[in-house]
């Protein structure tokens, strides 16, 4: 539909070439998958195109290792700021000695939990506790000496001090280094013990320091959801259980954790809230009902903190449609692959075989939205300092008409019916398989017979939910430090609402055009709430409508709340200076320029709420309900999104490309499933 690739993740060059993203796009450390498809597209990239400017992976993706998140007390609100070390090798990477299992998870953990200690050791200037925890596991030691020694430590019915509790540690670091997952069907009780002991010692210490050092009060409840993190891992025995981290997605997150002993203080911290904000898990787009598979967050969480390789996270040095898809496009193209732009998809047609076999796809329906001059093929690229660029607009200049010249059909939009042509696809004549590749929101528009004859399909589609987002874009004429920034080049989540994530942009100035004054750009995100709406108003003025809401939002956040983020972009008793918003004309700052808070009308901003658009979420109890790529209801299709049952289960590149991934082994196997780096279902 429409000019351009990338669903959500689409952008587009805009006035002076600014990037103009559907949101905040940041790839992890463990996109694996993902990452090794943007390197072969790449290396393949350069042998065709040598004189592209970002000629390698590399170039394109660079490390981003600072990440933020912010707690609210009743003085005001707490920066948390960590830089993540690189990680060993780089994502991509051969991976055939790593291991993605719970068991392995669960051995990382409890180093985790060791360091931790010892870090609070060192806080508290207790060496003696600090040199304790350098002596490493009792590897040497049996069961029965663990079983002797947890006895001893919990004589009087808890662990005292940090003495302990890293003695604690070293007994259970051994107990997992030698019997995991082996002795546990038999000796699970002997961690849990130990965790229980532990778990009351981290609450005497987050009692304790309510008010206190912040940064030792953090660390302390990072303590307190590993503890419960193990604790609940050990008792629904999720490294011996078929289903795995599955096994626990009927909980919501913060409910597993507080199960399993996690305090309120850490449930209520930013640490947490920003897993939420990061996946956009509210539902309904409230952010009073918070809610997010226990299964899939701690899969995410541990793939998030143990597997990533090179960086944290990593920025892109351009728009995803600029480093991702135009990349995949070009060498696609090379290949053979023809593109059909300007086609709505309007129905998947099933029919069903006189033998009583399996229904099957026998038609597709297309709106044809606009034709090409002469009857060539559509080219959809620009070209921005070197860089192959979709536009935020169509080049109508190709297209045939003259209905372009007046008011310019949104050709993206739900509620856009404009069409020249209809076309349809019949099996055999012109297609043998069909990869339904759009968004489980649209489904119901587009394949309303899939729904209607598979009670699977059904099922998935009223269970899976998804939820609109929202997003807006600042380019300022003053860089970060002249603001009062925190820490420049950080991402930062679990901020007030409406706009609760925000990543520092600055390295794309370069990148973009226009007068020379631009010193910083910034990009903020979050869920948006959703409207209940008919289908009938899911139509152009309902998409204005939650445009303007999207866009009063961002003005009364940049009033309101910019200023903690920002303290010196506030003028003294009058919210945001809006002189800081650089139009991006050349005679900006001129006295007949634009004031006031109309100069946020040059910016960028998007309400999603299109019904390929919207966020898929995670919610409590619907995993079992997505449909795997492998399943075949019908005979001739295979599916593929973040919606499907891919290995990942979130909304995100990595969940796309494993569930791309498995669509081409239902259609040929091959990749071989075990080549799909950490896909663990049956």
């Amino acid at each position: 539909m429409g000019w351009r690739l990338g669903g959500k993740g689409a952008s587009g060059r805009g006035e002076n070439d600014r990037i103009e993203e559907h949101g905040l796009h940041l790839w992890m450390g463990f996109y694996e998958n993902a990452f090794r498809l943007m390197r072969e597209c790449y290396a393949e990239r350069h042998t065709q195109f040598p004189n592209q400017r970002f000629a390698d992976w590399q170039d394109a993706f660079k490390p981003a290792p600072d990440v933020g998140i912010v707690d609210k007390f009743s003085h005001g609100w707490q920066f948390w700021f960590a830089h993540f070390p690189a990680g060993q090798g780089l994502p991509g990477d051969p991976t055939a000695s790593r291991s993605f299992s719970a068991s392995g998870y669960l051995r990382q953990t409890a180093v985790l939990l060791s360091e931790l200690l010892r870090s609070a050791a060192e806080f508290e200037g207790n060496a003696e506790s600090a040199a304790r925890a350098a002596n490493g596991a009792a590897s040497s030691l049996s069961v029965a000496d663990i079983t002797v020694a947890i006895d001893r430590l919990l004589r009087y019915g808890h662990l005292a001090s940090l003495a302990a509790a890293l003695e604690a540690m070293n007994l259970l670091h051994a107990l997992f280094d030698q019997f995991v997952p082996d002795a546990l069907r038999d000796n699970a009780l002997l961690p849990l013990r130990l965790l229980d002991g532990l778990t009351e010692l981290v609450r005497t210490q987050l009692n304790q320091l309510i008010d206190g050092d912040h940064e030792l009060r953090r660390l302390w409840i990072v303590v307190d959801v590993v503890l419960a993190v193990m604790r609940g891992s050990l008792k629904h025995g999720l490294p011996m259980h078929p289903k795995g981290f599955d096994a626990i997605n009927d909980y919501d997150w913060r409910e597993w954790l507080a199960m399993n002993g996690a305090s309120s203080v850490a449930l209520e911290s930013g640490f947490i809230r920003a897993i939420y904000d990061l996946t956009f898990a509210y539902e309904d787009g409230d952010v009073n009902k918070p809610r997010i598979a226990a299964g899939v967050a701690l899969r995410g969480a541990m793939r998030m903190f143990f597997t990533y390789r090179g960086a944290f996270f990593w920025r892109m040095s351009g728009g995803m449609g600029d480093v991702v898809f135009a990349p995949l496009y070009q060498v696609l193209k090379e290949r053979g692959v023809r593109f059909e732009f300007f086609h709505r998809l309007k129905n998947v047609s099933v029919a069903h075989s006189q033998n009583d076999s399996q229904p099957y796809i026998d038609a597709l329906e297309f709106d044809v939205q606009a034709k090409v001059k002469g009857g060539k093929s559509y080219d959809p690229l620009v070209s921005v300092h070197g860089v192959p660029s979709w536009p935020a607009k169509p080049d109508y200049a190709q297209l045939a008409g003259k209905q372009w010249r007046k008011k310019p059909p949104q050709l993206e939009a739900h509620g856009e019916q404009h069409k020249v042509a209809e076309k349809t696809l019949r099996v055999s004549d012109d297609f043998d398989a069909v990869v339904l590749g759009v968004s489980i929101g649209a489904i119901p528009y587009v394949a309303s017979e899939l729904v209607a004859c598979d009670k699977r399909w059904r099922a998935m589609t009223e269970r899976v939910k998804t939820v609109p987002t929202q997003a807006f874009q600042v380019w300022l004429n003053k860089d970060v430090c002249a603001i009062g920034a925190p820490k420049a080049g950080v991402n930062l989540s679990g901020y007030v609402e409406p706009f609760d994530t925000w990543a520092d942009m600055s390295h794309l100035i370069a990148e973009e055009s226009g007068p020379d004054n631009i010193r910083s750009i910034a990009y903020f995100c979050s869920v948006l709430e959703d409207v209940k709406s008919s289908t009938t108003e899911l139509g152009l003025k309902f998409q204005k409508q939650e445009s303007r809401r999207v866009r009063d939002g961002a003005i009364q956040f940049l009033q309101n709340d910019a200023a903690t983020l920002w303290p010196k972009a506030a003028k003294c008793g009058q919210g945001f200076d809006w002189r800081l918003l650089a139009d991006g004309s050349p005679d900006d700052g001129a006295p007949v320029a634009v004031e006031g808070k109309k100069r946020f009308h040059s910016q960028f901003w998007t309400a999603n709420i299109n019904p390929s658009d919207r966020y898929v979420l995670s919610l409590p109890g619907t995993s079992s309900y997505r449909i795997s790529p492998l399943e075949v209801s019908f005979d001739n299709l295979t599916i593929a999104g973040d919606w499907t049952q891919s290995g990942l289960d979130s909304g995100c590149i990595e969940s796309a490309v494993m569930s791309g991934l498995l669509a081409s082994h239902a259609i040929s196997a091959s990749p071989p499933l075990e080549d799909i780096v950490g896909y663990d279902h049956p």
